[in-house]
């Protein structure tokens, strides 16, 4: 009854209120371990490989033991781990390439509308065909894929590494109108996207982007997030088409194929045309929840074209203009442009390439052979968008390296654990000299 009027007195106290919640204590959120404790706690348990909870109760207590501290409870030292940042504790445990898949600021890029961005990748096919000797090879798939509807621009499927040729027919297919009307994807992506492959990196792909206005983007080395809608294109390929294929290889099977191979490189081609046109371009994506063919047509813009059709075919290698590198950089546009490679080359007439939508920086190509990007400094600071993820990537990856280095310290400054080490054996008293230790010896017969 007693609780009963005490509860009835807060109500009415305050009626509009929720006069019967409970009071939270003062000290809730606090700590009361002593801070020196803490650190001990979250130092060891920042050590690689990393330590169990147990392990580090038990050597925080003894030291908290020999020094008169009071020694916490197995849930505190539980719960002071816990609440370690788990980005510092991945990048203590697992080092960097785990702290930046996990917690790192990715920088994936979108678009608003078709050909803005397309991504080119290649695949080595996890199904084997007959080459021209009737001998079963994997072939390899390029893929350019429209970023905004994540239709199929282009594709070339061949025998062998990749190469700057098969990315230049990728890309020749892709550019230009396709013979099947229900394919309608064409047109010059404004951006290509890919990674740093000896192929997506060759002059001669830098030249064809270049002369047709399209800027090439490469990827960070090491990092494939900003590839993921190309890879989801594969993993559509791979679960859902090759394994009806003959000669399909499944994973684990070390490179043998399921069934004998039967098809020709030809024969797969147009498989995986009416696959593409028939299917994936038709059906309504998982994340934009329409067809991409409808989505690339659905704006009803007009797909940017070369200037001449054969500007694509002969790969555009015509000169821009020509320039004289000076002291100070190389003058274009009334405006200054510089590199340290350019030091080696004052005074020389060099070849210059640049995109007119981005005139931040310009290719420089020396006896047609390609030199460096030189850099305007006034224009390129304009663009900060990337820039500023990277400096909150670096500055909070310096941040956690700090925290980690003064938690080692701290671990390393604690006395060492030697509760358990043997004690060192005594020295053996010397032997007199009258006490000689008995030897043995072969024993020997009168018949020997």
């Amino acid at each position: 009854m007693r609780t009963l009027s005490r509860w009835a007195a807060k109500y009415g106290a305050f009626p509009t209120s929720n006069g019967l919640q409970r009071l939270r204590r003062a000290d809730n959120g606090t700590r009361r371990i002593l801070p020196e404790i803490v650190e001990m706690i979250e130092a060891l348990a920042l050590r690689c490989p990393e330590p169990s909870v147990a392990f580090v109760h038990r050597r925080v207590s003894g030291i908290a033991a020999d020094r008169g501290l009071p020694a916490p409870s197995y849930s505190s030292v539980r719960g002071i781990i816990g609440a370690i940042d788990p980005g510092l504790r991945t990048l203590a445990q697992h080092g960097d390439a785990a702290y930046r898949d996990q917690f790192e600021l990715v920088f994936r890029r979108t678009t608003l509308n078709p050909n803005e961005q397309w991504q080119a990748d290649h695949t080595l096919l996890d199904v084997a065909v007959l080459d021209q000797a009737g001998v079963p090879v994997r072939p390899w798939l390029t893929v350019l894929l429209d970023d905004y509807s994540r239709a199929v621009a282009g594709y070339t499927l061949f025998l062998g590494a990749p190469s700057a040729e098969q990315t230049a027919l990728a890309l020749h297919q892709a550019v230009n109108q396709k013979t099947n009307p229900a394919w309608p994807v064409c047109g010059l992506p404004d951006v290509l996207y890919s990674d740093h492959g000896s192929d997506f990196t060759s002059v001669r792909l830098e030249r064809v982007c270049l002369d047709t206005q399209i800027q090439l983007i490469h990827s960070r080395i090491g990092v494939p997030q900003g590839r993921g809608k190309i890879e989801r294109f594969y993993g559509s390929i791979t679960t859902e088409l090759l394994p009806h294929l003959p000669g399909y290889i499944p994973h684990g099977t070390n490179g043998e194929p399921l069934t004998d191979p039967a098809l020709s490189l030809e024969q797969l081609d147009a498989i995986l045309e009416r696959f593409i046109v028939t299917e994936y371009n038709q059906r309504p994506h998982s994340e934009t929840h329409q067809a991409p063919v409808h989505r690339w047509a659905a704006s009803g813009f007009i797909p940017r074209a070369p200037v001449r059709p054969e500007d694509l075919d002969l790969l555009l290698l015509t000169a821009a203009t020509t320039r004289k590198v000076q002291r100070d950089g190389i003058q274009f546009s009334s405006t200054r442009y510089v590199s340290p490679v350019l030091a080696a080359y004052v005074g020389e007439q060099v070849t210059i390439r640049f995109d007119p939508r981005d005139v931040g920086e310009i290719r420089v190509y020396f006896n047609d052979d390609y030199l460096c990007r030189a850099i305007a400094p006034e224009l390129a600071a304009e663009s900060v968008s990337l820039r500023e993820l990277q400096v909150a990537r670096s500055q909070r990856r310096r941040d956690l390296k700090r925290q980690l280095r003064h938690r080692r310290s701290l671990a390393d400054a604690l006395p060492i654990d030697n509760r358990y080490v043997p004690p060192e054996p005594t020295e053996a008293e010397p032997v007199g000299v009258d006490e000689v230790p008995p030897r043995h010896g072969l024993r020997l017969y009168a018949t020997d």
